[in-house]
């Protein structure tokens, strides 16, 4: 984690400037932010089909306050995953390339604010005496958390955002990835480490006061009163980010059956930061929606959003006891482009035994096992019909469009007509700091 205190010029000081232009009408209190990586409302809408039925309401559905999301980048229409999340944690736009700085490489510079320290909102949190966690699906080094504590030169630098992860002063850090926290060889509960540095950051970890736990059963015991609490309960990633095919033909589930699910694991977070009444900042990712997506993995999406719906709906139930609460959700780009193809049927006609594998135009279509296999069924509509439907893909990549923004609890109200990127990190700023006045 970089330490320069050059400030970009202009930059950082015209965010901060702008969030107490806007400030007035914010009250001060707390920030859930949950990022289901890669999910557009095209996703939601498939997602809700599936689990609920098309006239029935997802968790997703019942946040009150919505906005059309715009996610370019400094250099790019499209956002990466560590771009998007630097902008998200920033508030400013950035190289594609970058992971908590302006850009990759020996182009980027550091984004801090007119203290000279990091202009990440987390990280201000924490020198203003806030909570702050992260929870991941994915491994460790995952942008979508990792950027809000760690700047980096280049993504695939793991053994430093991981030991960055620790040395940041979070409270909560629940993740995958065991791997990089282990020196290479030495093994852990899951498997192999892979450091190259040879430090142990679970023995630094509990150095620095953290709880540590490894297992589902070891993070729903974690005793009363923990003010640090470290979780990784997988060796990689807590999913298995392959096709439909692939997964089958290596007799793999989806997701690691005894990892905690991303709502379980805000349940543990939001218990020890909120601990006291504290004032708080948690930053969720389930980085399944995204990973399926890329891998035109239609099942797991679907898995995937039903795991982020239960983390929201955890959010939405804290709220409701904890109004000074702000709960905002959304992505920074749609994984693959995923969309929901419904499937019209003559009266008295059978439903098809798979789908084709491919549109017209080229498309690969997928059914409930891959490609070429047999149709989704949607949920009962509010007349008992089960409507069957395909999943086309528009490719591999992440692209543009279609992503919105919702929320409810504090300040809320602020969520609403065109939200701009650098808008996610404006408005946690806004509620974790304003004055109330």
């Amino acid at each position: 984690m970089s330490l320069s205190r050059s400030v970009v010029p202009g930059i950082a000081t015209a965010v901060l400037t702008a969030s107490v232009a806007r400030a007035g009408g914010t009250e001060r209190g707390s920030v859930i932010f949950i990022h289901p990586d890669g999910a557009s409302a095209a996703t939601w809408a498939a997602a809700r089909a599936l689990h609920v039925g098309p006239d029935a309401d997802l968790n997703w559905d019942l946040l009150p306050s919505i906005a059309l999301y715009r996610g370019h980048m400094a250099d790019s229409l499209t956002a990466t995953s560590n771009g998007g999340a630097t902008t998200h944690a920033f508030g400013v736009k950035v190289a594609s390339d970058a992971y908590g700085r302006t850009a990759g490489g020996e182009d980027g510079r550091d984004i801090l604010g007119p203290d000279g320290y990091s202009a990440s909102v987390a990280l201000q949190a924490i020198r203003a005496g806030i909570a702050v966690g992260i929870v991941q699906t994915g491994a460790a080094p995952e942008p979508g958390t990792g950027c809000f504590l760690v700047s980096t030169t280049q993504r695939g630098n793991y053994d430093e955002i991981t030991g960055g992860l620790i040395e940041s002063g979070a409270d909560v850090i629940l993740c995958g990835g065991e791997r990089f926290f282990l020196p290479e060889g030495a093994m852990g509960v899951y498997g192999p480490g892979a450091r190259k540095d040879d430090r142990n950051l679970f023995k630094e970890a509990q150095h620095a006061g953290y709880h540590v736990v490894r297992t589902r059963v070891e993070l729903t015991s974690v005793p009363a009163g923990t003010k640090r609490l470290l979780g990784v309960f997988s060796h990689d990633a807590t999913f298995y980010d392959q096709s439909e095919e692939e997964l089958a033909a290596a007799g793999l589930p989806l997701y690691e059956p005894d990892a905690p699910s991303v709502a379980e694991m805000t349940i543990a977070a939001l218990r020890v930061l909120s601990a006291g009444d504290r004032q708080f900042m948690l930053v969720v990712e389930e980085e399944g929606t995204d990973n399926f997506g890329n891998h035109n993995n239609a099942s797991g999406v679907f898995e995937a959003v039903r795991r982020a719906d239960e983390a929201i709906g955890v959010a939405r139930s804290f709220v409701a006891d904890h109004p000074r609460t702000l709960v905002m959700t959304c992505a920074d780009s749609d994984a693959g482009g995923m969309r929901m193809l419904g499937i019209a049927l003559d009266p008295g006609q059978a439903l098809p035994e798979k789908l084709p594998e491919r549109t017209d135009n080229g498309s690969p279509v997928d059914g409930v096992a891959g490609t070429g296999s047999a149709p989704f069924l949607a949920a009962p509509d509010r007349s008992g019909r089960r409507l069957p439907f395909g999943v086309v893909w528009a490719g591999f990549d992440d692209v543009s469009g279609g992503v919105v923004v919702r929320g409810d609890g504090l300040n809320s109200h602020l969520i609403c007509g065109s939200f701009d990127n650098t808008r996610v990190a404006e408005l946690m700023r806004q509620t974790l700091f304003a004055s109330g006045e």
